[in-house]
C-alpha cells in the first residue's frame, strides 16, 4: 500500500471491496467494470476510497448498442464479469459492449468518487474468479483482519489511465465501443434531422445500456442503446442519430 503521489483526474470506480475470503488476506470484490482482467491484473494499482464517498454507480464506463435481444459483456472483457457476482443492480460499466452493436465503455460508469490527496493505493498481487465472485489479494494485506479493514471501500483508477475502450488484442472486436464520457454531451437527432437534445448520462442496467437524453424543454428521453435505435454514433462530429420505434419518445 502507498499514497497517490500526483494530482489525479476524475476517479473512476472499478470495484468495491466485499467480505474477506479465507485467512490470508484475500477479499471479494464487487466488480464495477467490464474489464476486470485489465483492472485487477497482478501489478495493477488501485486507489482506495472510503465507503462514504459518492459512488452509487460506476463512473467512466464503456458500452455499446446490441441487438434488440439484449447486450453482451464488454467486447474487451471477454465475458469475464460474471452476471451473478460482478455487477450490482445499477450495472457494471468499465467497457460495456454488445453482441452486435456499438458500445459505451465504462469503468464504473456511474460512480465518480472524490479522490482526496494522499488516498491509499493498493497494488494487486493476484486475482481469480471463484463461484462467480472475483477474489483479489493486495500487497501488504496478509491476514483476515487486514482484509476486513478494507471492506466497503471503493476501488478507483484515474480517468487518464482508463486506456482504450476497445481491446487491441481482441481480433473479433469491431471497434464500436466507447467510454461513457465519450457519449455524454453528444447531441441527439433523428434521421430526419429533428433535434432531440443532448446525452446527459449512460445508464448501465441489467437489461443493457440506456442513453438519457436531456430534452430542450425539460425532462429526459430514455433510449435503449441498441443498433436498431441508435444506428449512428459519431463523437468526432459531436452527435448521435436516434431512429426511435413508434411510441418510444412519447413515453415520460
Amino acid at each position: 500500500m502507498g499514497t497517490w503521489p500526483r494530482p489525479m483526474g476524475e476517479p473512476v470506480v472499478v470495484g468495491r471491496v466485499g467480505r474477506p475470503h479465507g485467512i490470508r488476506g484475500d477479499v471479494t470484490v464487487d466488480v464495477r467494470t467490464d474489464l476486470p482482467e485489465r483492472r485487477f491484473a497482478p501489478g495493477a494499482r488501485l486507489v482506495r476510497q472510503v465507503a462514504d464517498g459518492p459512488a452509487s454507480r460506476p463512473a467512466a464506463g464503456a458500452a455499446g448498442p446490441a441487438d434488440a435481444a439484449g447486450t453482451a459483456d464488454a467486447a474487451s472483457a471477454a465475458g469475464a464479469a460474471d452476471a451473478a457476482g460482478a455487477a450490482d443492480a445499477a450495472g457494471a460499466a468499465d467497457a460495456v459492449g454488445t453482441a452486435a452493436g456499438p458500445g459505451s465503455a465504462g469503468d464504473s460508469g456511474a460512480a465518480r468518487a472524490a479522490g482526496p490527496p494522499g488516498a491509499t493505493v493498493l497494488s494487486v498481487v493476484a486475482s481469480r474468479w471463484h463461484s462467480g465472485r472475483l477474489l483479489v489479494r493486495f500487497d501488504g494485506v496478509t491476514d483476515r483482519d487486514a482484509a476486513e479493514a478494507l471492506r466497503g471501500s471503493f476501488l478507483t483508477i484515474d480517468s487518464d489511465e482508463c486506456g482504450p475502450a476497445v481491446d487491441p488484442d481482441d481480433e473479433d472486436d469491431d471497434g464500436e465501443l466507447w467510454w461513457d464520457r465519450d457519449l455524454v454531451g453528444l447531441h441527439a437527432r433523428t434521421p430526419a434531422g429533428d433535434v432531440l437534445g443532448e446525452v446527459v448520462d449512460v445508464i448501465h442496467s441489467p437489461g443493457g445500456e440506456i442513453l438519457a437524453i436531456g430534452r430542450p424543454e425539460g425532462g429526459e428521453y430514455l433510449v435503449p442503446f441498441v443498433r436498431e435505435i441508435v444506428p449512428t454514433v459519431d463523437p468526432a462530429a459531436g452527435h448521435i442519430v436516434v431512429d426511435p420505434p413508434p411510441g418510444l419518445l412519447d413515453l415520460d
